[in-house]
């Protein structure tokens, strides 16, 4: 396994990409709960990301906006999943995007080398012109435009798949 890929590597490679980001650090975070306080301080869409897999170990993860629901019963039928899913270990989570419980990002496409992630970007989500999400780590919170948000996944071999997910 490889050593994971550093906010300062995502940060680098969106500036070699030519994508505008901005980044404003905070105390570490762990739930959108927790996340409210900033709300005023990072315009755009706060994002809530849920790591799952189905019955033959197909993983996804889904972005979605911090207040959204996703019914997790039926999801597996809208993003192509074998079965119903259910949520990823963190062993995965490490290994596959490279970070931690509390600090899941769709910006953890820079660590998928092997492929292993199916990214889903709910469509209500993406309405918003600008999206926030943890840079690999859970304290700081970057602002990226939404496709610059494909562009950069794009650059990582994922084609995210933009549906909508949520209730």
């Amino acid at each position: 396994m490889t050593t994971p890929k550093t906010p300062d590597d995502l940060f680098r490679l969106l500036d070699e990409l030519g994508i505008a980001h901005k980044t404003k650090t905070h105390p570490p975070v762990f739930t959108v709960a927790e996340s409210v306080s900033l709300r005023d301080e990072i315009p755009g869409g706060h994002t809530k990301n849920l790591f799952v897999k189905d019955k033959k170990d197909n993983f996804f993860l889904l972005t979605v906006d911090e207040n959204a629901s996703v019914d997790l019963k039926t999801v597996h039928t809208i993003i192509g999943a074998a079965s119903k899913v259910s949520f990823g270990k963190p062993e995965k989570l490490v290994e596959y995007l490279g970070v931690v419980p509390g600090a899941v990002t769709a910006f953890g496409a820079i660590n998928d080398t092997g492929k292993n992630v199916t990214f889903v970007l709910d469509r209500d989500l993406m309405e918003h012109d600008i999206i926030n999400c943890h840079p690999l780590s859970n304290d700081a919170t970057t602002s990226i435009g939404r496709d610059d948000l494909v562009r950069f996944m794009e650059a990582t071999g994922h084609t995210p798949l933009v549906l909508k997910v949520t209730a």
